[in-house]
């Protein structure tokens, strides 16, 4: 509890009973206050509207007609209205001396105790600064508000003002004492959500910048195989160092989307997947390559091998399903429920008598879809397309 000092002396049961103040009910009513302010603390995260509320519920149980929060700056050394109660519009965001002694806010700041200024102007060496002054007030009651354990560390002041006799006593203070520890609290935590808000930030750009320090590098790796591949004399090594760098290619590709994207870790598989096929249309120019895809976020360790899937499925239809000639690849993603549909389509000759997709003997790429398969919990399926293949990978989403 913060410290007391009059300035006109307390207001005894007596005087406030003459006054036709039931002492009682007013007390209860202030206990009733705390008690709701305490609930909102529990329950709401918005410090300004606390503030707000803290405010009115200060005037109120008061019986009051004004009342304001003030924020220290000492940058500025002076208060910065943060809720006010009973003033102009426009007076909060306004500022205040936190200099002017004079002033009972800026006594009770300084001092560490709350002062009761009864009976203003009259009240020796106390005065209302601007834009407080000049609005018939005659009673002020202030407690500091103090944050930590210790007290030690002052955010700034609640204050309350009357016009009507009587002025405040002892038990208001308290009661004023009581919302300032819970405003406080308030501002703690609100202090301690930045302090969170920021780490994650931080960690969030540590992260985008990894998958582009990640994509930067796999793109190198990928540009070394394709001028590899330029160079060596055998198809079939050429062939091999074009399919592992597209594949690094697709790799890549994902990271640019996790650190482009909005949140860290996750990949708008739509906007991903078009681009993927996109790029695969630049490596296969005679192909017509189409896509549908359903918006979806998904995680990065989903997003992976499925742009690895779609990039040997499509891959493998240009290569095998017009031979010496071109036509349509086909690729849809859709969303049902929590669960996704990968569908590679073609028009071509069609799937060979015996085609197992799940078959151990198969070529390379069809041992990576099947890998891939397993990694993502999926089922790959292969059917004719009348003309043409279509394979369908079914995998639920996490």
């Amino acid at each position: 509890m913060c410290g007391f000092l009059s300035m006109s002396g307390e207001w005894s049961n007596r005087d406030m009973a003459e006054s036709g103040r039931a002492e009682l009910p007013y007390r209860l009513r202030q206990q009733g206050f705390l008690g709701s302010l305490t609930r909102m603390l529990l329950q709401s995260r918005d410090l300004g509207a606390f503030l707000q509320r803290a405010c009115d519920a200060a005037a109120e149980g008061l019986g009051a007609p004004c009342a304001h929060v003030l924020e220290y700056r000492p940058h500025d050394h002076d208060f910065l209205i943060r809720a006010a109660t009973g003033w102009p519009e426009g007076t909060i965001g306004a500022t205040c001396p936190a200099a002017d002694e004079a002033a009972p806010a800026a006594y009770a700041f300084r001092t560490g105790a709350g002062v009761l200024a009864n009976g203003l102007p009259d009240t020796a060496g106390f005065r209302l600064p601007d834009p407080f002054g000049g609005a018939g007030i005659r009673h002020a009651v202030n407690v500091p508000i103090v944050l930590g354990e210790d007290g030690r560390r002052a955010y700034g002041v609640l204050e309350v003002c009357g016009r009507e006799d009587p002025g405040f006593d002892r038990a208001d203070q308290d009661f004023l004492a009581g919302l300032a520890g819970l405003i406080g609290l308030a501002v703690e935590r609100s202090h301690a959500d930045q302090r969170l808000r920021d780490a994650l930030d931080h960690q969030a750009l540590l992260a985008r910048e990894m998958s582009h320090r990640v994509k930067n590098s796999l793109g190198v790796v990928a540009g070394l195989l394709r001028l590899q591949a330029r160079d060596t004399h055998s198809e079939e090594v050429r062939y091999a160092l074009e399919d592992a760098g597209a594949r690094i290619a697709t790799v890549a590709q994902v990271h640019d989307h996790l650190w482009r994207g909005l949140h860290v870790g996750t990949v708008e598989v739509s906007g991903f997947v078009r681009e993927l096929v996109s790029k695969l249309q630049e490596a296969a120019p005679g192909h017509p390559l189409r896509c549908e895809a359903d918006p979806r976020v998904i995680a990065a360790d989903q997003a992976i091998p499925i742009g690895l899937m779609v990039n040997e499925l499509v891959t493998n239809a240009v290569k095998y399903a017009y031979p010496g000639g071109t036509g349509p690849v086909e690729v849809t993603v859709a969303v049902q429920g929590n669960r996704l549909r990968v569908d590679v389509s073609d028009h071509g000759v069609g799937l060979p008598p015996g085609f197992d997709v799940h078959s151990r003997q198969r070529s390379l790429g069809l041992k990576i879809i099947n890998n891939l398969t397993r990694q993502l919990d999926g089922r790959l399926s292969a059917e004719p397309n009348n003309p043409g293949a279509r394979f369908v990978l079914e995998m639920p989403l996490g």
